[in-house]
């Protein structure tokens, strides 16, 4: 099979190994519009469910992502001058960069062909039996059959903006600034032994009441350095370099698509779908949407039938993702409802932020619910936990003393 796959992130490169290692004669072209390592990003990050899927998958890849990786097990929040801490499961990190390094070092060794300053044209589709769009959210492949595909883009309210720092934080962490214009908060995470990313974001009246909107960029870093001094610990804010257009305060796209497959052409990763940055889940998504594919190509001989049952699979799949995305967004959009909270009971909503009742029901309200039944559960665990054990030692001691009556024929119940 002549396969194209038209864009050279995570998704794009990962499926370009997956088809190569199921069938060496498969012919392979990865179209990349960019030089190669020019890609803008800072850190990504995944959690141990996908690494093991990864070394499943293709085991030499998966061991450089591993081995590149930071790892961190807990998060912290800065809230009013005070820090809180929460244990949480491990998460790993790695720089955009070095994972698109990894990726396409391992497609080549398997002799898929790579490249760079390749620009496909929508009217213009390479000669292939498949074509891939996994050229991003605003892929020209999608976007010249709009129609089609039903695509559908809802912006979100906020501003954010995508930056790195020096400062590696040793935790996943939050900090939460008011300023005479609202809050504005930042998420950061290391990716390297020497980086970590630092995404920042605001409600709209809160941008431009700082000005973020009229400022140059060493401006809008200088007072970002100035609100997260606290956490940034004397190290500087780096954005994308100005020679590249500086760093754009966008709002979220959440974009959705009616189907996903036209003709020989279908769409993968961010061409496909978008979930919102605060739930983590956007590479490993589209990692898991070449995994599909890859599948689904393998299971079924006829290409139709392949391309629908990678999107019934990842449509399913997806669903728990997207409402989390969702409600996540939300969350983070009526901040000031959680923030009038101790900080310690602020940071646990923070974690209850996916959930569809959390908006409905006054956030104290919730804690405590939230609290009680944690405690209620947690009473069940060690029941399910001590009652087999208890079960097993009864009778070892039964054997040992002298009955002083005749046991029940089925012993104790």
């Amino acid at each position: 099979m002549k396969v194209a796959i038209v864009g050279g992130g995570p998704a794009g490169l990962y499926l370009s190994i997956l088809l190569a290692r199921q069938d060496p004669t498969h012919d392979i072209t990865v179209h990349e519009r960019n030089a190669e390592g020019s890609t803008y990003g800072w850190g990504v990050t995944y959690w141990r469910a996908l690494l093991d899927r990864l070394h499943a998958q293709d085991p030499e890849s998966a061991r450089a992502v591993e081995e590149s990786s930071v790892r961190w097990s807990e998060g912290v929040a800065h809230v009013r001058d005070r820090l809180t801490r929460q244990p949480g499961d491990v998460g790993h990190g790695i720089g955009r960069h070095r994972l698109l390094e990894i990726l396409a070092g391992r497609a080549r060794e398997l002799g898929v062909r790579l490249e760079f300053g390749s620009e496909v044209r929508a009217d213009d589709l390479p000669g292939a039996d498949l074509v891939v769009a996994a050229d991003g959210v605003h892929s020209t492949l999608r976007t010249r059959h709009a129609g089609h595909f039903g695509s559908h883009l809802v912006e979100g309210r906020n501003r954010y903006v995508w930056l790195g720092t020096t400062r590696v934080f040793d935790s996943f962490t939050f900090a939460f600034v008011e300023t005479g214009h609202g809050w504005i908060w930042c998420y950061g995470y290391p990716y390297d032994a020497g980086h970590s990313t630092c995404v920042i974001e605001c409600a709209p009246e809160t941008f431009t009441g700082l000005g973020l909107d009229r400022q140059g960029e060493p401006d809008r870093l200088a007072l970002l350095e100035k609100l997260f001094a606290h956490v940034l610990d004397g190290h500087p804010l780096a954005g994308r370099p100005a020679g590249d257009g500086g760093s754009p305060w966008a709002t979220f796209r959440t974009l959705t698509n009616r189907t996903w497959h036209r003709g020989n052409l279908v769409l993968l990763g961010d061409a496909a779908h978008t979930t919102h940055y605060s739930i983590g889940a956007g590479t490993t998504l589209a990692l898991e949407d070449a995994i599909a594919l890859a599948d689904a190509l393998h299971a079924h001989a006829d290409l139709p039938q392949a391309l629908a049952a990678y999107e019934r699979t990842r449509r399913q799949a997806l669903l728990p993702a997207q409402s989390a995305a969702r409600h996540s967004a939300r969350w983070y959009e009526n901040l000031p409802r959680y923030l009038q909270l101790p900080p310690e009971q602020m940071f646990a909503l923070l974690g209850q932020r996916h959930s569809p009742l959390l908006p409905y029901v006054p956030p104290q309200l919730y804690y405590r619910l939230d609290r009680a039944a944690g405690r209620v559960e947690a009473l069940r665990r060690l029941k399910r936990w001590l009652g087999p054990r208890l079960a097993r030692g009864v009778p070892a001691r039964a054997a040992t003393a002298k009955p002083a009556r005749e046991p029940a024929a089925n012993g104790p119940d």
